[in-house]
Protein backbone atom coordinates (compact mmCIF):
# COMPACT_ATOMS: atom_id res chain seq x y z
CA UNK A 1 0.00 0.00 0.00
CA UNK A 2 2.91 2.12 0.52
CA UNK A 3 5.57 2.53 -2.08
CA UNK A 4 8.84 1.88 -0.82
CA UNK A 5 10.00 6.16 -0.77
CA UNK A 6 7.06 6.78 1.51
CA UNK A 7 7.95 3.50 3.88
CA UNK A 8 11.60 4.71 3.90
CA UNK A 9 10.44 8.26 5.49
CA UNK A 10 8.26 7.30 7.56
CA UNK A 11 10.51 4.67 9.03
CA UNK A 12 13.01 7.56 9.60
CA UNK A 13 9.65 9.40 11.57
CA UNK A 14 9.04 6.04 13.61
CA UNK A 15 12.63 6.03 14.87
CA UNK A 16 11.49 9.53 17.36
CA UNK A 17 9.49 6.94 19.04
CA UNK A 18 9.65 6.93 22.83
CA UNK A 19 7.91 4.50 23.98
CA UNK A 20 5.38 1.43 22.97
CA UNK A 21 2.50 2.13 20.44
CA UNK A 22 -0.40 -0.58 20.23
CA UNK A 23 -2.47 -0.38 17.16
CA UNK A 24 -5.90 -1.74 17.80
CA UNK A 25 -7.78 -2.65 14.51
CA UNK A 26 -11.90 -3.06 14.56
CA UNK A 27 -11.87 -5.01 11.53
CA UNK A 28 -15.06 -6.31 9.10
CA UNK A 29 -15.01 -8.03 6.07
CA UNK A 30 -15.19 -4.66 4.16
CA UNK A 31 -13.02 -4.03 0.81
CA UNK A 32 -11.99 -0.94 3.91
CA UNK A 33 -11.16 -3.17 6.32
CA UNK A 34 -8.67 -4.92 4.27
CA UNK A 35 -6.95 -1.85 2.99
CA UNK A 36 -6.87 -1.12 6.79
CA UNK A 37 -5.70 -4.31 7.87
CA UNK A 38 -2.44 -4.36 4.71
CA UNK A 39 -1.73 -0.75 5.91
CA UNK A 40 -1.22 -1.20 9.80
CA UNK A 41 0.79 -4.46 9.16
CA UNK A 42 3.14 -2.52 6.98
CA UNK A 43 3.37 0.13 9.33
CA UNK A 44 4.23 -2.59 11.62
CA UNK A 45 6.69 -3.81 10.20
CA UNK A 46 8.84 -0.08 10.28
CA UNK A 47 9.19 -0.31 14.01
CA UNK A 48 9.73 -2.29 16.57
CA UNK A 49 7.86 -0.43 18.99
CA UNK A 50 4.61 -0.47 17.33
CA UNK A 51 2.66 -3.54 17.62
CA UNK A 52 -1.20 -4.33 16.14
CA UNK A 53 -3.77 -6.40 17.53
CA UNK A 54 -7.51 -6.97 16.32
CA UNK A 55 -10.59 -6.92 18.77
CA UNK A 56 -13.65 -6.77 16.73
CA UNK A 57 -15.71 -7.16 19.35
CA UNK A 58 -15.63 -3.65 20.15
CA UNK A 59 -18.79 -1.45 19.76
CA UNK A 60 -17.38 1.05 17.42
CA UNK A 61 -17.00 2.12 13.83
CA UNK A 62 -15.51 -0.34 11.68
CA UNK A 63 -13.08 -0.82 9.91
CA UNK A 64 -10.95 2.10 12.58
CA UNK A 65 -8.32 1.36 15.21
CA UNK A 66 -7.25 3.21 17.77
CA UNK A 67 -3.67 4.59 18.40
CA UNK A 68 -2.56 4.24 22.20
CA UNK A 69 0.16 2.46 24.03
CA UNK A 70 -0.17 -0.55 25.80
CA UNK A 71 -2.65 -1.22 28.49
CA UNK A 72 -3.54 2.81 27.74
CA UNK A 73 -6.54 4.01 25.78
CA UNK A 74 -5.73 7.39 24.42
CA UNK A 75 -9.23 7.83 23.07
CA UNK A 76 -7.43 8.40 19.86
CA UNK A 77 -9.09 6.77 16.87
CA UNK A 78 -8.93 7.12 12.85
CA UNK A 79 -12.46 5.51 11.91
CA UNK A 80 -10.97 4.71 8.02
CA UNK A 81 -7.98 4.59 6.03
CA UNK A 82 -6.02 7.81 7.15
CA UNK A 83 -4.32 8.23 3.41
CA UNK A 84 -4.39 10.93 1.09
CA UNK A 85 -4.36 14.66 3.03
CA UNK A 86 -4.52 12.76 6.55
CA UNK A 87 -1.39 10.56 6.04
CA UNK A 88 0.56 13.19 8.21
CA UNK A 89 -2.03 13.18 10.78
CA UNK A 90 -1.54 9.35 10.86
CA UNK A 91 2.34 10.08 11.52
CA UNK A 92 2.03 12.84 13.92
CA UNK A 93 -0.92 10.75 15.83
CA UNK A 94 2.16 7.77 16.05
CA UNK A 95 4.75 10.29 17.00
CA UNK A 96 2.57 11.60 20.03
CA UNK A 97 1.09 8.77 21.17
CA UNK A 98 4.90 7.08 21.31
CA UNK A 99 6.26 10.40 23.33
CA UNK A 100 7.68 12.58 20.92
CA UNK A 101 6.97 16.39 21.84
CA UNK A 102 4.90 18.61 19.91
CA UNK A 103 5.66 22.10 18.11
CA UNK A 104 2.96 23.77 20.21
CA UNK A 105 3.52 26.14 22.83
CA UNK A 106 3.96 24.97 26.13
CA UNK A 107 1.67 27.48 28.21
CA UNK A 108 -1.27 26.07 25.39
CA UNK A 109 -0.52 22.42 25.66
CA UNK A 110 -1.05 23.41 29.50
CA UNK A 111 -4.21 24.68 28.94
CA UNK A 112 -5.42 21.52 27.21
CA UNK A 113 -4.07 19.96 29.91
CA UNK A 114 -6.36 21.46 32.75
CA UNK A 115 -9.40 20.99 30.67
CA UNK A 116 -11.44 19.65 33.56
CA UNK A 117 -14.37 18.59 31.44
CA UNK A 118 -15.41 15.09 29.71
CA UNK A 119 -15.15 16.16 26.05
CA UNK A 120 -15.74 13.53 23.43
CA UNK A 121 -15.09 14.86 19.42
CA UNK A 122 -16.08 13.24 16.16
CA UNK A 123 -14.33 14.73 13.03
CA UNK A 124 -15.59 13.83 10.04
CA UNK A 125 -13.53 14.45 7.22
CA UNK A 126 -12.37 13.74 2.89
CA UNK A 127 -8.72 12.52 2.04
CA UNK A 128 -8.69 15.16 -0.65
CA UNK A 129 -9.60 18.06 2.07
CA UNK A 130 -6.28 20.17 2.58
CA UNK A 131 -8.16 22.10 5.47
CA UNK A 132 -9.17 18.76 7.30
CA UNK A 133 -5.11 17.83 8.87
CA UNK A 134 -5.17 21.06 10.72
CA UNK A 135 -8.44 20.32 12.63
CA UNK A 136 -7.72 16.16 13.11
CA UNK A 137 -4.18 17.12 14.25
CA UNK A 138 -5.58 19.46 16.66
CA UNK A 139 -8.09 17.46 18.02
CA UNK A 140 -5.57 14.34 18.07
CA UNK A 141 -3.31 16.12 20.35
CA UNK A 142 -5.78 17.24 23.09
CA UNK A 143 -7.11 13.23 23.37
CA UNK A 144 -2.90 12.20 23.60
CA UNK A 145 -2.17 15.15 26.22
CA UNK A 146 -5.77 14.67 28.28
CA UNK A 147 -7.46 11.23 29.66
CA UNK A 148 -10.62 13.26 29.50
CA UNK A 149 -11.03 13.85 25.87
CA UNK A 150 -11.47 11.18 23.19
CA UNK A 151 -11.20 12.13 19.38
CA UNK A 152 -12.43 9.81 16.47
CA UNK A 153 -10.98 11.18 13.06
CA UNK A 154 -13.86 9.60 10.42
CA UNK A 155 -13.70 9.13 6.92
CA UNK A 156 -17.18 10.46 5.31
CA UNK A 157 -16.18 9.26 1.83
CA UNK A 158 -16.50 5.28 3.76
CA UNK A 159 -19.21 5.99 6.39
CA UNK A 160 -21.42 7.79 3.68
CA UNK A 161 -24.78 6.73 6.01
CA UNK A 162 -23.84 8.66 8.70
CA UNK A 163 -22.94 11.97 6.65
CA UNK A 164 -26.67 11.33 5.16
CA UNK A 165 -27.78 10.81 8.81
CA UNK A 166 -26.42 13.63 10.16
CA UNK A 167 -26.91 16.13 7.29
CA UNK A 168 -23.24 16.69 6.82
CA UNK A 169 -22.52 18.60 3.32
CA UNK A 170 -18.85 20.27 4.00
CA UNK A 171 -15.82 18.90 5.98
CA UNK A 172 -14.18 18.99 8.57
CA UNK A 173 -17.30 19.19 10.29
CA UNK A 174 -17.12 18.13 14.19
CA UNK A 175 -19.64 16.97 16.70
CA UNK A 176 -18.67 16.83 20.99
CA UNK A 177 -20.55 14.83 22.64
CA UNK A 178 -22.63 13.92 20.02
CA UNK A 179 -23.97 17.96 19.27
CA UNK A 180 -22.18 19.75 16.17
CA UNK A 181 -19.40 21.88 17.40
CA UNK A 182 -17.98 23.47 14.07
CA UNK A 183 -17.24 23.44 10.86
CA UNK A 184 -14.16 24.27 8.41
CA UNK A 185 -10.40 24.73 9.39
CA UNK A 186 -10.10 25.19 13.02
CA UNK A 187 -6.31 25.62 14.82
CA UNK A 188 -5.61 24.23 17.96
CA UNK A 189 -5.76 27.40 20.07
CA UNK A 190 -9.10 28.39 18.65
CA UNK A 191 -10.59 24.60 19.38
CA UNK A 192 -9.26 25.18 23.14
CA UNK A 193 -10.77 28.94 22.84
CA UNK A 194 -13.92 27.53 22.51
CA UNK A 195 -14.19 24.85 25.10
CA UNK A 196 -11.98 26.57 27.69
CA UNK A 197 -14.97 29.52 27.73
CA UNK A 198 -12.39 32.14 29.93
CA UNK A 199 -9.40 31.42 27.54
CA UNK A 200 -10.16 34.59 25.36
CA UNK A 201 -11.09 37.13 28.22
CA UNK A 202 -7.38 35.99 29.72
CA UNK A 203 -5.80 36.06 26.31
CA UNK A 204 -6.96 39.53 25.73
CA UNK A 205 -5.97 40.94 28.94
CA UNK A 206 -2.44 40.03 28.39
CA UNK A 207 -2.59 41.67 25.07
CA UNK A 208 -3.55 44.49 26.55
CA UNK A 209 -0.76 44.81 28.53
CA UNK A 210 2.18 44.66 25.98
CA UNK A 211 4.11 47.61 25.19
CA UNK A 212 3.61 49.61 22.26
CA UNK A 213 4.99 48.15 18.59
CA UNK A 214 7.04 49.96 16.41
CA UNK A 215 5.29 48.32 13.54
CA UNK A 216 1.82 46.23 13.93
CA UNK A 217 0.69 44.17 11.02
CA UNK A 218 -3.41 43.35 11.21
CA UNK A 219 -3.23 40.12 9.25
CA UNK A 220 -1.45 37.04 8.97
CA UNK A 221 -0.89 36.23 5.15
CA UNK A 222 1.57 36.46 2.40
CA UNK A 223 1.43 40.28 2.65
CA UNK A 224 1.48 40.10 6.64
CA UNK A 225 4.13 37.56 6.51
CA UNK A 226 6.80 39.73 3.97
CA UNK A 227 6.10 43.04 6.08
CA UNK A 228 6.89 41.21 9.52
CA UNK A 229 10.03 39.72 7.94
CA UNK A 230 11.03 43.10 6.71
CA UNK A 231 10.51 44.91 9.79
CA UNK A 232 11.91 42.32 12.15
CA UNK A 233 15.14 42.74 10.06
CA UNK A 234 15.39 46.50 10.63
CA UNK A 235 15.57 45.51 14.44
CA UNK A 236 12.51 47.63 15.47
CA UNK A 237 9.46 45.70 17.59
CA UNK A 238 7.49 44.17 15.42
CA UNK A 239 4.12 42.07 16.23
CA UNK A 240 1.51 40.24 13.95
CA UNK A 241 -1.81 40.32 15.16
CA UNK A 242 -4.35 38.16 12.70
CA UNK A 243 -7.09 35.48 13.03
CA UNK A 244 -5.09 33.14 11.09
CA UNK A 245 -1.31 32.64 10.24
CA UNK A 246 -1.87 31.98 6.37
CA UNK A 247 -4.63 33.78 5.37
CA UNK A 248 -6.23 32.68 2.10
CA UNK A 249 -2.77 30.38 1.04
CA UNK A 250 -4.86 27.86 3.97
CA UNK A 251 -7.68 27.73 1.12
CA UNK A 252 -5.80 27.46 -1.46
CA UNK A 253 -4.50 24.03 -3.33
CA UNK A 254 -2.28 23.76 -5.40
CA UNK A 255 0.24 26.93 -6.33
CA UNK A 256 2.13 26.80 -9.41
CA UNK A 257 2.65 30.30 -10.16
CA UNK A 258 4.75 31.32 -6.80
CA UNK A 259 8.78 31.81 -8.60
CA UNK A 260 11.39 29.59 -7.61
CA UNK A 261 8.89 27.12 -6.39
CA UNK A 262 7.69 24.82 -8.85
CA UNK A 263 4.88 23.68 -6.99
CA UNK A 264 3.09 23.02 -3.79
CA UNK A 265 0.03 23.09 -1.79
CA UNK A 266 -1.37 26.44 0.09
CA UNK A 267 -1.04 24.76 3.75
CA UNK A 268 2.62 23.83 3.16
CA UNK A 269 3.53 27.53 1.68
CA UNK A 270 1.62 28.86 4.50
CA UNK A 271 3.88 26.78 7.65
CA UNK A 272 7.22 27.53 5.59
CA UNK A 273 6.05 31.77 5.52
CA UNK A 274 5.25 31.29 9.40
CA UNK A 275 8.40 29.23 9.82
CA UNK A 276 10.11 31.93 7.99
CA UNK A 277 8.68 34.81 10.36
CA UNK A 278 9.45 33.20 13.53
CA UNK A 279 13.10 33.11 12.77
CA UNK A 280 13.08 36.90 13.74
CA UNK A 281 11.87 38.35 16.80
CA UNK A 282 8.04 38.63 15.95
CA UNK A 283 5.27 39.06 18.36
CA UNK A 284 2.88 36.65 16.85
CA UNK A 285 -0.51 36.73 18.23
CA UNK A 286 -3.18 34.57 16.48
CA UNK A 287 -6.90 34.09 16.68
CA UNK A 288 -7.23 37.99 17.14
CA UNK A 289 -9.60 39.25 14.77
CA UNK A 290 -9.30 43.06 14.33
CA UNK A 291 -12.62 45.38 14.97
CA UNK A 292 -11.74 48.79 15.63
CA UNK A 293 -9.02 51.73 14.26
CA UNK A 294 -8.42 54.40 15.84
CA UNK A 295 -5.94 56.58 14.69
CA UNK A 296 -3.06 58.60 16.92
CA UNK A 297 -4.72 61.76 18.69
CA UNK A 298 -1.74 63.96 17.65
CA UNK A 299 0.95 63.95 15.30
CA UNK A 300 3.81 61.30 16.49
CA UNK A 301 1.41 59.75 18.84
CA UNK A 302 0.17 56.04 19.23
CA UNK A 303 -2.31 54.26 16.74
CA UNK A 304 -4.20 51.97 18.41
CA UNK A 305 -5.85 48.69 17.08
CA UNK A 306 -8.66 46.91 18.77
CA UNK A 307 -9.84 43.53 18.57
CA UNK A 308 -12.97 41.38 18.33
CA UNK A 309 -11.97 39.39 21.99
CA UNK A 310 -11.52 42.63 23.93
CA UNK A 311 -7.97 43.54 23.30
CA UNK A 312 -6.07 46.63 22.90
CA UNK A 313 -3.21 47.31 20.71
CA UNK A 314 -0.33 50.12 20.25
CA UNK A 315 1.70 50.75 17.74
CA UNK A 316 4.05 53.95 15.79
CA UNK A 317 3.03 52.51 12.95
CA UNK A 318 0.42 50.15 11.33
CA UNK A 319 0.13 47.86 8.33
CA UNK A 320 -3.46 46.24 7.43
CA UNK A 321 -2.80 42.93 5.47
CA UNK A 322 -6.33 41.89 6.61
CA UNK A 323 -6.71 39.88 3.41
CA UNK A 324 -9.87 38.88 1.67
CA UNK A 325 -12.95 36.78 1.97
CA UNK A 326 -15.02 34.49 -0.73
CA UNK A 327 -17.62 36.48 -2.11
CA UNK A 328 -21.33 35.42 -1.64
CA UNK A 329 -24.19 35.51 -3.95
CA UNK A 330 -26.51 37.27 -1.80
CA UNK A 331 -30.02 35.64 -3.01
CA UNK A 332 -32.34 34.18 -0.93
CA UNK A 333 -31.64 30.68 0.21
CA UNK A 334 -27.48 31.06 0.42
CA UNK A 335 -27.00 31.65 4.04
CA UNK A 336 -29.83 29.60 4.90
CA UNK A 337 -28.11 26.19 3.39
CA UNK A 338 -24.55 26.96 3.63
CA UNK A 339 -22.88 23.93 4.98
CA UNK A 340 -25.89 22.36 3.73
CA UNK A 341 -25.28 22.34 0.17
CA UNK A 342 -23.58 25.47 -0.42
CA UNK A 343 -20.06 25.13 -0.18
CA UNK A 344 -17.06 27.49 -1.83
CA UNK A 345 -14.49 24.58 -1.48
CA UNK A 346 -14.39 21.94 -4.10
CA UNK A 347 -11.54 19.81 -2.87
CA UNK A 348 -12.33 19.89 0.45
CA UNK A 349 -15.98 19.33 0.05
CA UNK A 350 -16.30 17.32 -3.38
CA UNK A 351 -16.21 14.00 -2.50
CA UNK A 352 -19.11 14.14 0.22
CA UNK A 353 -21.23 14.92 -3.13
CA UNK A 354 -20.06 11.33 -5.08
CA UNK A 355 -22.49 10.56 -7.56
CA UNK A 356 -24.98 13.47 -6.97
CA UNK A 357 -25.89 16.48 -10.02
CA UNK A 358 -23.83 19.84 -8.37
CA UNK A 359 -23.69 23.51 -9.65
CA UNK A 360 -20.46 25.43 -9.95
CA UNK A 361 -21.23 29.34 -9.88
CA UNK A 362 -18.64 31.30 -11.81
CA UNK A 363 -16.98 30.74 -15.44
CA UNK A 364 -13.43 32.29 -14.38
CA UNK A 365 -10.60 29.80 -13.47
CA UNK A 366 -11.35 29.08 -10.47
CA UNK A 367 -14.99 28.18 -11.42
CA UNK A 368 -13.73 26.30 -14.49
CA UNK A 369 -10.75 24.31 -12.42
CA UNK A 370 -13.41 23.80 -9.92
CA UNK A 371 -16.37 22.25 -12.37
CA UNK A 372 -13.38 20.10 -14.04
CA UNK A 373 -12.36 18.45 -10.52
CA UNK A 374 -15.65 17.70 -9.66
CA UNK A 375 -16.61 16.14 -12.76
CA UNK A 376 -14.36 13.13 -12.07
CA UNK A 377 -15.96 13.05 -8.27
CA UNK A 378 -19.94 13.67 -8.76
CA UNK A 379 -22.35 12.85 -11.55
CA UNK A 380 -22.60 15.71 -13.62
CA UNK A 381 -21.56 18.92 -12.92
CA UNK A 382 -23.78 22.14 -14.30
CA UNK A 383 -21.49 25.54 -14.22
CA UNK A 384 -23.45 28.61 -14.25
CA UNK A 385 -21.92 31.73 -15.96
CA UNK A 386 -23.31 35.29 -15.66
CA UNK A 387 -21.66 36.76 -18.59
CA UNK A 388 -22.51 35.79 -21.66
CA UNK A 389 -18.97 34.09 -21.92
CA UNK A 390 -16.75 32.29 -19.89
CA UNK A 391 -13.38 33.99 -18.64
CA UNK A 392 -11.46 30.69 -17.70
CA UNK A 393 -8.25 30.49 -19.66
CA UNK A 394 -8.24 28.76 -22.79
CA UNK A 395 -6.30 25.64 -21.17
CA UNK A 396 -8.78 25.15 -19.14
CA UNK A 397 -11.89 25.48 -21.36
CA UNK A 398 -9.95 23.16 -23.56
CA UNK A 399 -10.02 20.79 -21.02
CA UNK A 400 -13.62 21.40 -20.19
CA UNK A 401 -14.80 20.72 -22.82
CA UNK A 402 -13.88 17.06 -23.19
CA UNK A 403 -15.84 16.25 -19.90
CA UNK A 404 -18.97 14.40 -21.25
CA UNK A 405 -20.80 15.15 -17.55
CA UNK A 406 -20.36 19.12 -17.68
CA UNK A 407 -23.04 21.62 -19.12
CA UNK A 408 -22.26 25.26 -19.09
CA UNK A 409 -24.83 27.43 -18.95
CA UNK A 410 -24.03 31.45 -20.33
CA UNK A 411 -26.01 34.76 -19.35
CA UNK A 412 -27.59 32.56 -16.31
CA UNK A 413 -27.93 35.14 -13.25
CA UNK A 414 -28.43 32.95 -9.57
CA UNK A 415 -31.86 34.25 -8.53
CA UNK A 416 -32.63 31.61 -5.32
CA UNK A 417 -30.95 28.45 -3.92
CA UNK A 418 -33.73 26.03 -3.56
CA UNK A 419 -34.13 23.68 -0.47
CA UNK A 420 -36.61 22.12 1.39
CA UNK A 421 -35.52 22.69 5.20
CA UNK A 422 -33.00 20.50 5.43
CA UNK A 423 -30.41 21.02 2.47
CA UNK A 424 -30.57 22.31 -1.04
CA UNK A 425 -32.58 21.01 -3.84
CA UNK A 426 -31.31 22.76 -6.49
CA UNK A 427 -31.21 26.38 -8.05
CA UNK A 428 -33.04 28.92 -9.59
CA UNK A 429 -31.66 31.33 -12.21
CA UNK A 430 -32.65 33.66 -14.63
CA UNK A 431 -31.88 33.61 -18.83
CA UNK A 432 -30.41 37.04 -19.20
CA UNK A 433 -31.15 37.01 -22.54
CA UNK A 434 -34.79 35.68 -22.63
CA UNK A 435 -35.75 37.27 -18.85
CA UNK A 436 -37.14 33.39 -18.28
CA UNK A 437 -36.91 31.83 -15.09
CA UNK A 438 -35.34 28.60 -14.39
CA UNK A 439 -34.73 25.82 -12.11
CA UNK A 440 -32.32 22.79 -12.15
CA UNK A 441 -32.53 19.93 -9.42
CA UNK A 442 -29.54 18.92 -7.91
CA UNK A 443 -27.59 18.55 -4.20
CA UNK A 444 -24.33 21.01 -3.94
CA UNK A 445 -23.51 24.37 -5.20
CA UNK A 446 -20.04 25.38 -5.47
CA UNK A 447 -19.88 29.32 -5.35
CA UNK A 448 -16.72 30.49 -6.84
CA UNK A 449 -17.01 33.69 -8.24
CA UNK A 450 -14.38 35.69 -6.84
CA UNK A 451 -13.42 38.48 -3.42
CA UNK A 452 -14.26 40.74 -0.94
CA UNK A 453 -11.70 42.55 0.74
CA UNK A 454 -12.05 42.00 4.88
CA UNK A 455 -12.09 45.84 5.16
CA UNK A 456 -15.86 46.21 6.68
CA UNK A 457 -14.21 47.22 10.30
CA UNK A 458 -12.32 50.22 8.72
CA UNK A 459 -15.19 52.00 7.04
CA UNK A 460 -15.09 56.00 8.47
CA UNK A 461 -11.42 55.91 9.25
CA UNK A 462 -9.29 54.75 6.25
CA UNK A 463 -10.34 55.87 2.74
CA UNK A 464 -12.26 52.91 1.06
CA UNK A 465 -12.86 52.59 -2.79
CA UNK A 466 -16.11 51.80 -3.95
CA UNK A 467 -15.28 48.17 -4.01
CA UNK A 468 -14.41 48.67 0.06
CA UNK A 469 -10.65 48.13 -1.16
CA UNK A 470 -8.44 49.98 0.96
CA UNK A 471 -6.44 52.96 -0.67
CA UNK A 472 -2.72 53.09 -1.27
CA UNK A 473 -0.16 54.76 -3.02
CA UNK A 474 2.92 53.30 -4.38
CA UNK A 475 4.69 53.46 -1.61
CA UNK A 476 1.20 51.64 0.39
CA UNK A 477 0.71 54.57 2.34
CA UNK A 478 -3.01 54.95 3.56
CA UNK A 479 -4.87 58.03 3.95
CA UNK A 480 -3.93 57.70 7.79
CA UNK A 481 -0.05 58.77 8.66
CA UNK A 482 1.23 56.28 9.94
CA UNK A 483 -1.04 53.44 8.69
CA UNK A 484 -0.04 51.61 5.49
CA UNK A 485 -1.76 48.25 3.57
CA UNK A 486 -0.43 45.54 1.51
CA UNK A 487 -2.02 42.88 -0.05
CA UNK A 488 -5.06 41.37 -1.54
CA UNK A 489 -7.49 43.79 1.16
CA UNK A 490 -5.92 47.18 -1.28
CA UNK A 491 -6.63 48.69 -4.28
CA UNK A 492 -3.37 46.53 -6.19
CA UNK A 493 -5.13 45.06 -9.83
CA UNK A 494 -3.85 41.70 -9.27
CA UNK A 495 -4.41 39.58 -6.68
CA UNK A 496 -2.02 36.71 -6.34
CA UNK A 497 0.53 35.49 -3.52
CA UNK A 498 3.45 36.78 -4.80
CA UNK A 499 2.06 40.66 -5.60
CA UNK A 500 1.26 40.71 -1.78
CA UNK A 501 3.95 39.33 -0.80
CA UNK A 502 6.07 41.91 -2.40
CA UNK A 503 3.62 44.65 -1.19
CA UNK A 504 4.05 43.45 2.33
CA UNK A 505 7.72 43.89 1.95
CA UNK A 506 7.00 47.35 0.61
CA UNK A 507 4.72 48.48 3.10
CA UNK A 508 7.02 47.71 6.23
CA UNK A 509 10.05 49.49 4.42
CA UNK A 510 7.24 52.66 4.14
CA UNK A 511 6.77 52.33 7.40
CA UNK A 512 10.35 51.71 8.65
CA UNK A 513 11.34 55.57 6.71
CA UNK A 514 7.81 56.79 8.49
CA UNK A 515 9.43 55.76 12.36
CA UNK A 516 13.09 57.34 10.86
CA UNK A 517 11.66 60.63 9.69
CA UNK A 518 9.47 61.47 12.43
Amino acid sequence: MLDNNLKAQLKAYLERLQRPVELVASLDDSKGAAELKELLLEIKELSDKITVVENNDLDVRKPSFLITNPGVDTGLRFAGVPLGHEFTSLVLALLQVGGHPSKESAELLEQVRNIDTPLNFETYYSLSCHNCPDVVQALNLMSVLNPKITHTAIDGGLFQKEVEDREIMGVPTVFINGERFGQGRMELAEIVAKVDTGAAAREAEKISAKQAFDVLIVGGGPAGAAAAIYAARKGIRTGIAADRIGGQMLDTVDIENFISVNKTEGPKLSAAMENHVRDYEVDIMGQQRAAKLIPAATEGGLIEVQTESGATLKAKTVILSTGARWRNMNVPGEDQYRTKGVTYCPHCDGPLFKGKDVAVIGGGNSGIEAAIDLAGLVRHVTVLEFAGELKADAVLQKKLATLPNVTVILNAQTTEVNGDGKKVTGITYKDRGTDEIKQIALEGIFVQIGLLPNTDWLKGTVELTRFGEIAINAKGETSLPGVFAAGDCTNVPFKQIIIAAGAGATAALSAFDHLIRH
